[in-house]
């Protein structure tokens, strides 16, 4: 039992690799068993199709994703102080992946609404960003005229789109301008 966990593991780790550097469609079900190291079978005991792979490689994404930010978030109490956490946490993340973007949208650029599996996990990870946000925007006191839950929903949406220029330019410029926005916005 404990060899198929470490096959399954060391799938996972590769293909993860691979999806990140040179995306799904460019990776193939061969490449991923040559660079795990296990033969053919052994991908199949685990995953029964690429698209089973990439399932797990999304829900394996979504609990480090939440995991980093909880991590990130740990100990802090103030919701303003969070929701600026948050902002950081992609600015790290972007930096750390050398500006490879958000694996979510990423793949749903890749499969498009063909898998409606794989869009449904997106979908929910990006609702359970967006949750929070609304949750801790719904806490902060701010003086703007707009209300906490469009603050929170045009504050997402902001910090997505920044996410995506930041992959194209290469620099945090935009992720930073969000953080200069938001700090008006609730000062």
């Amino acid at each position: 039992m404990q060899e198929k966990i470490k096959v399954k593991d060391r799938i996972l780790n590769v293909a993860t690799d691979l999806f990140a550097r040179q995306g799904f469609n460019q990776t193939g079900i061969n490449q991923i068993i040559a660079e795990a190291n296990i033969a053919i079978g052994s991908l199949y005991n685990h995953f029964s199709s690429k698209n089973d792979l990439l399932l797990a490689y999304l829900e394996r994404q979504e609990e480090e994703w939440f995991e980093g930010l909880d991590n990130l978030t740990e100990g802090v109490k103030n919701p303003k102080d969070k929701i600026f956490k948050y902002l950081e946490y992609r600015i790290r993340q972007q930096v750390s992946s050398d500006f490879a973007g958000c694996p979510f949208i990423k793949i749903t650029a890749e499969v498009g609404s063909s898998d409606l599996k794989v869009l449904q996990v997106v979908e929910a990870h990006k609702e359970k960003q967006r949750v929070m946000l609304n949750g801790l925007f719904e806490q902060v006191k701010q003086n703007s005229a707009l209300d906490n839950k469009l603050l929170a929903d045009t504050f997402f949406l902001m910090a997505e789109g920044a996410t995506i220029t930041t992959t194209i330019t290469r620099n945090i410029k935009a992720l930073e301008d969000v953080k200069k926005f938001l700090r008006k916005m609730l000062s």
